[in-house]
């Protein structure tokens, strides 16, 4: 859409631009038409516009922000509110509670990304791969989702990093967003509505440093600004620790001049050879903590709907974002926050302090990414995650099954029809059913009743359909199911150190054995191909083969 159609189609609305609609577009337009396409709709009807927020029962109040809540927004009809109603576990209450968006229809979502001074790794991917199947849920819900999840491309890793690799900071930060991009790409996460950058957004993150020095809740000690936690007695409801048991150094740094160890920096005074801004504190950047106050509230307002991210953050990340976005604003309020669980590595959190992680990259060197992902969301997305190639090796077993019979039963759909309209409109073979999911496919396919049954292909129709829709929430989905398989099984290959050629070779020499009756040799053959996960299928077409779960593992995994 240009931009002069673009301005015409939002004069026609009668309530001003919502911060869904200008979080979408804002890159698509230039920085001047933009700002007069916003000028232009807070003045239609509704001068009081800046001020005002949505009465739902679930809000307060917002300041004006850039891409803040506005008032006006026309609510979606109740009948497309969506069914059954989502329920979500709020760290916050510590209850599964009814989901309910200060807007009707509209949800405001966001999540914390990634410093980028590393590639990552699947405890990232965790986080990533669960709040897009949330996005990808709320969307199937018929929700207008704007989801914002940032980079936090200004920190103190990222500057050793760089001082580490003869880099410049800034750069550095930026050859890993792109890195991020690819991962997320490979795991089938869908793009956010926005992704801001800390470095992108010091003006915004200055004028809220500003308005809480403003309210009192912070101080200022040779150019460092300080957030008070004294002066906010609500300190620590979200993870239920009280001010006294937070321990100095413990993920907040020691600073003698500080007015208790607990306080932590909002702008950090700049450091010889470290990049740094601009403030009326001197030059410096901005601490971990204040960025995500700061960019949520410029696109989604000082009070919005799921504030989410790992367990690790709830404190003592969260917890701060909450202290310093109400010092900054008193009415903020986030509905929900929701945290995921760990990826763990017997049963220690994986994390790259550790040094018990392992990168997106290095696991779908020898797994498909969907297999990732299948594995990732296997488990509830609260509950611990133990990885292990074991439980990979199952994730990537049971997502080859699933395409299998997802193929072949589209195969024969599309034979079945065609032949069946082609032999002179013979459509009672067309109009066939089944009535349950992947083991009902199987039985339809193969099985001599399930064949004959009534409504056969109509219903398995309705049934591959109901199953893509269901992969497609999921995230899992692959546009061809063909060269998926062919992934999986190239993958398959390469855990084992075969080539594809080497084991044509052994099905050959296999054949070649059956054909002369040498059924000890072939025998021996299928076993040690089996031993090493890999099944042969014999039918009259010849033999073909698909990877499998060893013995060994699969005992292994039952026994955990």
């Amino acid at each position: 859409m240009g931009t002069a159609s673009l301005k015409r189609c939002c004069l026609l609305f009668s309530s001003p631009i919502s911060p869904f609609f200008a979080a979408r577009f804002r890159r698509q337009l230039p920085a001047p038409h933009f700002s007069s396409l916003i000028l232009a709709s807070k003045r239609l009807k509704n001068p009081s516009f800046s001020r005002t927020v949505s009465s739902s029962p679930r809000a307060s109040s917002s300041q004006s922000v850039f891409c803040g809540v506005a008032n006006g927004i026309t609510p979606i009809p109740a009948e497309t509110k969506p069914s059954p109603e989502l329920h979500l576990f709020n760290t916050m209450t510590k209850e599964k509670e009814l989901f309910r968006p200060r807007v009707p229809g509209r949800v405001g979502m966001y999540v914390c990304g990634i410093t980028t001074y590393d590639l990552s790794h699947i405890g990232h991917a965790r986080v990533y791969v669960t709040f897009d199947v949330l996005y990808r849920f709320l969307k199937h819900q018929k929700y207008d989702v704007c989801y914002v999840r940032n980079f936090t491309d200004v920190d103190d890793k990222i500057i050793a990093r760089a001082n580490e690799l003869g880099e410049d900071p800034l750069s550095l930060s930026s050859r890993y967003c792109d890195e991020f991009h690819s991962d997320m790409a490979y795991l089938q996460c869908l793009p956010p509505s926005v992704e801001p950058r800390v470095s992108n957004h010091m003006n915004q993150i200055i004028d809220m440093i500003k308005q809480i020095l403003d309210t009192g809740c912070a101080y200022i000690i040779d150019g460092d600004v300080y957030f008070s936690v004294d002066k906010f007695p609500a300190y620590g409801r979200l993870s239920g620790r009280k001010l006294e048991d937070n321990r100095a150094g413990e993920r907040v740094a020691v600073d003698s001049r500080k007015q208790n160890p607990a306080d932590f920096a909002l702008w950090k005074s700049a450091k010889d050879g470290e990049p740094y801004w601009e403030s009326p504190w001197g030059p410096g950047r901005p601490g971990w903590h204040i960025e995500c106050s700061a960019m949520s509230a410029a696109y989604l307002g000082h009070s919005f709907d799921i504030h989410g991210g790992g367990m690790d953050l709830v404190f003592p990340h969260h917890e701060n974002e909450i202290a310093q976005s109400c010092a900054a604003c008193s009415k903020s309020n986030i509905g929900y926050w929701v945290h995921n669980g760990f990826v763990t590595v017997n049963e220690e959190k994986m994390s790259k302090s550790l040094k018990n992680f392992f990168t997106i990259r290095e696991v779908i060197e020898l797994y498909h990414p969907l297999a990732l992902r299948f594995f990732l969301i296997g488990t509830h997305y609260r509950s611990p995650i133990n990885y292990s190639m074991a439980q990979l090796d199952i994730a990537s077993d049971r997502l080859y099954y699933i395409y299998q019979d997802t193929l072949q039963c589209i195969q024969k759909l599309h034979l079945d029809f065609e032949s069946s309209m082609s032999d002179d409109l013979h459509t009672p073979v067309a109009l066939a059913s089944i009535s349950e999911p992947l083991r009902i496919i199987n039985d339809l396919l193969h099985t001599r009743k399930g064949r004959k049954q009534v409504l056969r292909m109509e219903s398995l129709s309705a049934l591959v359909k109901e199953i893509k829709n269901r992969l497609g929430i999921l995230g899992l989905a692959p546009s061809n199911y063909s060269e998926v398989l062919q992934q999986l099984k190239e993958r398959a290959l390469r855990r084992v150190g075969l080539t594809e050629d080497e084991l044509l070779l052994k099905i050959d020499e296999r054949t070649t054995a059956r054909k002369n009756k040498q059924y000890d040799k072939s025998d021996e053959i299928r076993k040690g191909l089996a031993a090493i996960g890999i099944t042969l299928m014999d039918s009259h077409t010849g033999t073909t083969w698909k990877p499998t779960i060893l013995h060994d593992v699969h005992e292994h995994a039952n026994a955990m």
